[in-house]
């Protein structure tokens, strides 16, 4: 595999087998990390789990030559030896449509990820494991803590770690409605969940913005240079090209209620990460969300950062991130906020 792997690791582009929303199989892509050297042991597991890269199947982190400059952290992750595993999501990197910020598929996809490397002896994946991600990634660790217990019970997850997770959407979509960067993100939704769950775009989007939609729709956002043109296609995009709010549509409202991140089991440490400075994943929502994990019973370690855009939020947070999933793996107590 090309991106980077440091001479001391190994690195592996995979497909494997999991489950879609409607319990059917379906191909993943995903990546693993290892140490070169064996161990004669079994080794701890970081997932990592990408921020939003796109809703097309071109548009999987997997598919990009510096794979490992994404993986924020990933020189204290080899430094410690462990396991790193990249997950795609589902519909990126293989076939089929993307359910973005679909909480069960995103987690599923991680869960396989780490259930296919451990079927490959030389990695020595273990089956204890952390997930850390960020935005559409803190979303999809947030729904792994939820789903592990029924979907992969033979795996032991120790923590969650998520940098400017996505998790009420309704307020969040609400929020970012009138931003250029929120119609980028409400292009790709209504593209990927009219494919989901089988609505004509058309009742959102009118034909005189068609064209733009579907351009803005299909972009990858895999480097800054992708980040610059995704704006000069925001800019062509009007900022009225929706005949209506998605977010009052009963059906629209329903799913993302459903996708919203809930209470994870009680116990659960947890380490969030939010840039006051954000302008797209608002910090009152995830303080709220913070505070919601508490009354649940979580142990929360919310790590603010005074400034920086959202798209750096787990670059500028990782080395925090790193130190905290090493004292979760080392059965050190953990810091708890709430």
């Amino acid at each position: 595999m090309e991106g980077g792997v440091r001479p001391d690791y190994k690195g592996y582009r995979i497909l494997y087998r999991s489950t879609g929303l409607r319990d059917e199989p379906v191909v993943f892509s995903g990546a693993v990390l290892f140490p070169a050297e064996p161990r004669g042991r079994p080794r701890p597991v970081v997932a990592w789990a990408h921020p939003t890269s796109g809703v097309v199947t071109r548009c999987a982190p997997t598919l990009l030559p510096g794979l490992t400059s994404s993986i924020q952290g990933i020189d204290q992750f080899l430094d410690r030896g462990y396991v790193i595993v990249a997950a795609d999501y589902e519909g990126l990197g293989a076939p089929g449509p993307h359910p973005y910020l679909v909480g069960k598929s995103e987690a599923r996809a991680i869960l396989d990820a780490i259930r296919a490397v451990r079927n490959f002896k030389y990695a020595e994946a273990g089956d204890r494991f952390v997930v850390w991600g960020h935005s559409q990634g803190g979303h999809a660790a947030l729904f792994t803590a939820t789903e592990v217990i029924r979907y992969a019970p033979e795996l032991k997850l120790l923590g969650v770690a998520a940098a400017a997770p996505a998790t009420t959407l309704i307020r969040l979509f609400q929020a970012d409605r009138d931003t250029s960067s929120g119609r980028s993100l409400t292009a790709m939704t209504l593209h990927s969940w009219s494919r989901v769950f089988n609505f004509q775009i058309s009742k959102f989007v009118p034909s005189r913005a068609q064209q733009s939609y579907e351009r803005l729709a299909s972009d990858c956002i895999l480097t800054l240079a992708d980040f610059f043109d995704l704006s000069d296609h925001e800019r062509a995009l009007q900022k009225d090209f929706l005949l209506s709010d998605p977010t009052m549509d009963p059906q629209i409202r329903s799913i993302m209620i459903e996708n919203t991140p809930g209470y994870l089991p009680a116990g659960t440490p947890v380490f969030i990460s939010q840039s006051l400075g954000d302008d797209l994943v608002l910090p009152a929502v995830t303080k709220d969300y913070a505070r919601q994990l508490c009354d649940g019973g979580a142990k929360v370690k919310f790590h603010k950062l005074s400034t920086g855009a959202h798209m750096f939020t787990a670059r500028d947070s990782a080395a925090a991130a790193a130190t905290w999933i090493d004292g979760v793996f080392s059965g050190r107590s953990v810091p708890n906020d709430c």
